[in-house]
């Protein structure tokens, strides 16, 4: 007689009681390392992936309205917010793959994946490498669409970094870094639109451990020169994937001009502006954000993906962005 054969858990089962509306700072430990997330709602699976420096708090006020329709997860990348800081890699692949990792001991087997800055980087990595894993790809402010970043974070990536980091902790410093960057946002000056998010992102490196981490993630991606690493050689894998950029107009640290770029190089994508916006536009309209994500969960089926149809984008890919001649990208927004 056959051995019996045990059917998979539902989606959510091995997260036990989700609660409905504001999230919940949950853990789990996966390859021996303590990794933190959040989570609250039911339903089709939602992966919010912060940036580098920040947490999972930062998608807090998006989070009760997402979690109506939908489960909603959000991890501390490892080395950030409540996750171990470990010496160990901190590369855009790693991040996908520990993404992944945990999704698998949370028995969630398909999302969207929403990523922000960094983690913008980190879900479409996390497409490329498991697409019959990822039903939508939303990218926010993110990386990889050409080597201009801002000088602040090509600063921080040279030698020296940890004391300068360190000092940024001490009070004399902390407030002229605050009346600097208050200064800039008094003026109308971009980088003054995120004044209070990139304060924040400095209060939350407070020792050594915290502060090693960060450079060794932000040495991962950007040297002296800008971004080091480029997602334009592979947009076209994005083909029949339902893809959303969403850029804040006035975003200082990664430029408008990469949303363009990568659209333009992502066949069918949306693009959606926030006109008044910084690098954070979840933060500087958390409900107009909401909004635009719901309206595009809503509007677009969920990716299926085959091994046969991955070959045939990997045999006949589309012609490369440089100019992106060709490319069919989809509507373009402005809020």
């Amino acid at each position: 007689m056959a051995a019996p054969t045990s059917r998979p858990a539902p989606v959510g089962d091995r997260l036990g009681v989700v609660p409905p509306r504001d999230s919940e700072l949950r853990f789990r430990t996966v390859h021996g390392y303590r990794r933190a997330f959040r989570v609250a709602g039911s339903g089709p699976a939602v992966v919010l992936v912060h940036g580098i420096g920040d947490s999972s708090a930062t998608w807090e006020a998006v989070f009760p309205a997402l979690a109506r329709r939908h489960l909603v997860i959000a991890p501390d990348l490892l080395g950030h917010g409540h996750s171990d800081k470990p010496r160990a890699d901190y590369s855009v692949a790693a991040y996908a793959n520990g993404v992944r990792d945990l999704l698998g001991v949370l028995g969630v087997p398909r999302a969207t994946l929403v990523g922000h800055s960094l983690g913008g980087g980190v879900a479409m990595q996390f497409a490329y490498q498991y697409p019959e894993r990822t039903e939508r790809l939303v990218l926010v402010g993110t990386g990889g669409a050409g080597p201009e970043v801002t000088p602040l974070l090509r600063a921080v990536s040279l030698p020296g970094a940890h004391a300068v980091l360190a000092a940024s902790q001490l009070p004399p410093l902390r407030w002229q870094l605050g009346w600097a960057l208050d200064a800039l946002r008094l003026v109308g000056a971009d980088l003054g639109r995120d004044a209070a998010d990139l304060l924040r992102l400095v209060d939350a490196l407070p020792d050594a451990t915290s502060r090693t981490a960060f450079i060794r993630t932000l040495r991962a991606v950007v040297d002296w020169r800008g971004q080091v690493v480029t997602m334009l050689d592979r947009c076209y894998l994005t083909r029949g994937m339902p893809t959303m950029l969403v850029w804040g107009a006035r975003d200082a640290v990664v430029p408008l001009a990469h949303a363009r770029t990568a659209h333009a190089a992502m066949p069918g994508s949306r693009l959606e502006v926030f006109d008044d916006a910084g690098h954070f536009p979840h933060h500087s309209d958390p409900a107009r954000f909401v909004g635009v994500l719901e309206e595009f969960l809503g509007s677009t089926d969920p990716a299926r993906w085959s091994p046969e149809q991955w070959r045939q984008l990997l045999r006949c890919p589309a012609p490369p962005p440089a100019g992106v001649a060709g490319a069919r990208p989809g509507p373009v927004s402005a809020t």
